[in-house]
């Protein structure tokens, strides 16, 4: 008996040794990464699981342990899916600390969350950073950004047209009363990020300049409005500039205008501007407005066709046609069932 409870003895303390270490263990785990106080941003998009989170912590030198921090947050009802946002972080913060401002998604930093659709003009994206009250003045957005020399860092060179189409659309967060500059300067390394840097070797491999693309891809967003779209209409625009034939784009003649309107009338088409690439043959100077990734992804990668020429048809995707005859012709038919269904008659 004596041995027994030994034995027992024994095996309690080092069971009790191992807990204490446990403990210990988790303790130190808990503890702030750093004494230092680093200010540290965190991103955390919308979808963004709490373990894909826990990585980023430990990827910027927040926690010491993804594990611990896992059950530290889960303790203190951080959600399996935490409030995106960016959010501002210490060092000095220990895990527990970080949870709980997790849980309460108390952000911690001061700004305005804010969306640029794909599409969006110079002086659209400029409007919708004044009415969040991210720009006090929209005017001097469109100083920095038409002329960005010295204030804008690219890695590449910029057409005369400035950033019209490389500030990349997105969901941004910006404090209140940002200085342009800053706001540029993100946008464009989002592009930088997103576009740029991925496909460095098949723009050089395309023979054709970053502007160039980039202006492609601009009319192809302002044109397409279904994804399969988008790279045929691209190798529709690569078609007619390697036949010098005029691109006819009606969105260019829109951004000539300044203005949007839902039909392009025969007069609209005389506007003497080189963005009317009705009576000028070419691209346009610049790109129209800020193109998404499939659309520059399909003026990089066109869709290789004899197709000259497209029509929007009644769900939206276009009809592509080879020849100016086959066109009309669909034009002519699309025209006839517009008419019937706004007349209500089917005969």
């Amino acid at each position: 008996m004596k041995g027994v409870r030994r034995g027992i003895a024994m095996g309690g303390a080092v069971l009790g040794a191992g807990i204490l270490c446990a403990g210990l263990w988790v303790a130190h785990e808990l503890r702030p990464a750093s004494r230092a106080g680093r200010r540290v941003i965190v991103t955390i998009t919308p979808g963004m699981r709490l373990e894909s989170m826990s990585t980023a912590l430990r990827r910027r030198g927040l926690i010491r342990s993804t594990t611990v921090f896992l059950w530290a947050a889960r303790l203190r009802g951080v959600p399996e899916h935490p409030r995106p946002g960016r959010y501002a972080f210490s060092t000095a913060m220990s895990a527990v600390q970080i949870a709980d401002r997790l849980a309460k998604g108390e952000t911690g930093i001061n700004e305005i969350r804010v969306t640029i659709p794909e599409g969006y003009s110079l002086r659209q994206i400029a409007k919708a950073l004044v009415r969040r009250g991210i720009l006090r003045d929209e005017a001097a957005f469109l100083e920095v950004a038409k002329k960005p020399a010295g204030r804008v860092r690219t890695p590449f060179s910029l057409p005369a047209t400035g950033l019209e189409g490389f500030l990349f659309p997105d969901t941004y967060w910006f404090p209140p009363g940002a200085r342009p500059e800053r706001v540029a300067q993100e946008m464009v390394d989002t592009f930088v990020r997103r576009f740029y840097v991925p496909n460095r070797a098949d723009i050089v491999a395309s023979g054709r300049s970053l502007p160039a693309i980039v202006t492609v891809a601009s009319l192809v967003e302002r044109e397409a409005k279904t994804d399969a779209d988008r790279p045929k209409i691209a190798g529709v625009i690569y078609n007619r500039l390697a036949r010098r034939m005029p691109l006819q784009v009606d969105a260019t003649v829109l951004y000539a205008l300044g203005h949007h309107k839902s039909r392009v009338l025969y007069s609209d088409l005389r506007v003497a501007s080189p963005y009317n690439t009705y009576r000028r043959r070419g691209l346009p100077p610049g790109p129209i407005a800020s193109p998404g990734l499939p659309s520059l992804e399909a003026a990089l990668h066109p869709e290789h066709s004899n197709y000259l020429y497209y029509v929007a048809g009644p769900d939206g995707a276009h009809i592509f046609s080879r020849t100016e005859a086959e066109h009309l012709q669909w034009v002519s038919r699309l025209r006839a069932l517009r008419a019937r269904s706004s007349s209500g008659g089917s005969g």
